[in-house]
């Protein structure tokens, strides 16, 4: 069987996938991963054939302005970034992917609706592989008519509700309890476990700092307010800031404080007591594998949805990004870390992580659909 992986968003939305197409590959498979010429890198460092598909956009060179997290902006983002540029330019290169690559079925990540389109056009298998935790970001209300203007024009029939997105099966890499229960899991659906680790815990207490990949390039003077939050706690800190910043530029740190542009995630969390992060799913959900509670502060696109999900379900507390001082800052952490009940909360999501199918499961549903 020859599968074909696609995801056209940052590393983020590729990590979700890495265990499906390896658990593929162990089955005895063949697969590639189709990608913007910026992932390349990181498709091939992970071990699989990168087939770059598109122009792709230069990444940012420097942090921009921090601006106020923004619900409306948000969907207008993913229906004219995604769909109107991202999709529209993206189907005709998967066409003629699609015909050169031959794949047997194609496993596309939740919001590359280019894929998803040029499958049903070719009367191709197709899965979706959940990258959003939620479930609550990509809505038809939000994106439905510019789906609807591609699907017209590939001759593809009305789909007001976005069945096509989750129509043959539906991969999910989170615990079901964190989704949000106005956007249940629909029957097609098939839940496996994502990476689990240790649960952290360390003597002082260790806490790790992330605003992701992506937006961390727009964070402003966040990085500031939260490290001097940090300052007069009695913990070790471990900061990533990417590359757009330079370690430096915050000046000296006191002993116990490590401000680094990049730091592997699943090597820092299994040391860690409590993540402060943007919200998004990737750093939310490697918390929680490791039975972490959080303090958030959303940015943009599914974070608000993944923090109110956190706080729901008691693994966090959120902060408003713009309004936080250091002395918030300070009061979350001090509070999260002295309250067990955030422990307990996120120890628990982790046992139900661990109580999921295997990735290995879904490689023969994915073998059904090839025929």
């Amino acid at each position: 069987m020859r599968v074909l992986f696609t995801f056209i968003g940052g590393v983020g939305h590729f990590q979700p996938l890495v265990p499906f197409a390896s658990a593929v590959v162990a089955a005895g498979h063949t697969v590639a991963v189709a990608c913007g010429p910026h992932r390349r890198e990181a498709v091939e460092a992970a071990g699989f054939t990168a087939l770059p598909v598109g122009e792709g956009r230069a990444e940012p060179s420097k942090v921009g302005p921090l601006l106020a997290p923004d619900r409306e902006r948000d969907d207008e983002e993913l229906r004219d970034g995604f769909v109107r540029r991202g999709a529209a330019e993206r189907v005709p290169r998967y066409l003629e992917l699609f015909e050169r690559w031959r794949p047997d079925v194609v496993v596309c990540e939740e919001v590359d609706f280019g894929s998803v389109l040029a499958a049903e056009k070719l009367g191709l298998p197709y899965a979706n592989a959940q990258v959003i935790a939620s479930g609550a970001f990509v809505r038809p209300a939000a994106v439905g008519e510019a789906i609807g203007e591609l699907r017209a024009g590939l001759g593809l029939p009305p789909d007001p509700e976005l069945a096509m997105l989750h129509r043959n099966l539906l991969l999910s890499p989170f615990p079901p309890s964190f989704r949000d229960p106005a956007f249940p899991l629909p029957d097609t659906a098939f839940p496996i476990r994502p990476p689990v680790g240790p649960i952290g815990r360390s003597d002082p207490p260790t806490v790790y700092f992330t605003l992701g990949t992506a937006f961390n390039a727009e964070s402003g003077d966040l990085f500031s307010r939260v490290l001097a939050g940090l300052r007069d706690l009695p913990v070790n800190v471990i900061a990533t800031v990417g590359r757009h910043l330079d370690p430096a530029e915050f000046g000296p740190q006191r002993p116990g404080v490590r401000v680094e542009r990049y730091v592997p995630q699943d090597t820092v969390l299994p040391h860690c007591d409590l993540v402060i992060s943007h919200g998004g799913s990737g750093s939310v959900g490697g918390a929680l594998a490791h039975g972490l509670p959080t303090v958030l502060l959303p940015l943009g696109a599914d974070q608000p949805q993944n923090a109110e999900q956190c706080a729901r379900l008691g693994v966090g507390r959120e902060l408003d990004p713009i309004a936080a001082t250091p002395e918030n800052v300070r009061a979350a952490v001090a509070e999260v870390l002295a309250d067990q009940d955030y422990r307990r909360a996120a120890a628990r999501v982790r046992a139900e992580m661990l109580d999921l199918p295997e990735p290995a499961r879904a490689v023969p549903l994915l073998e059904r659909l090839a025929g």
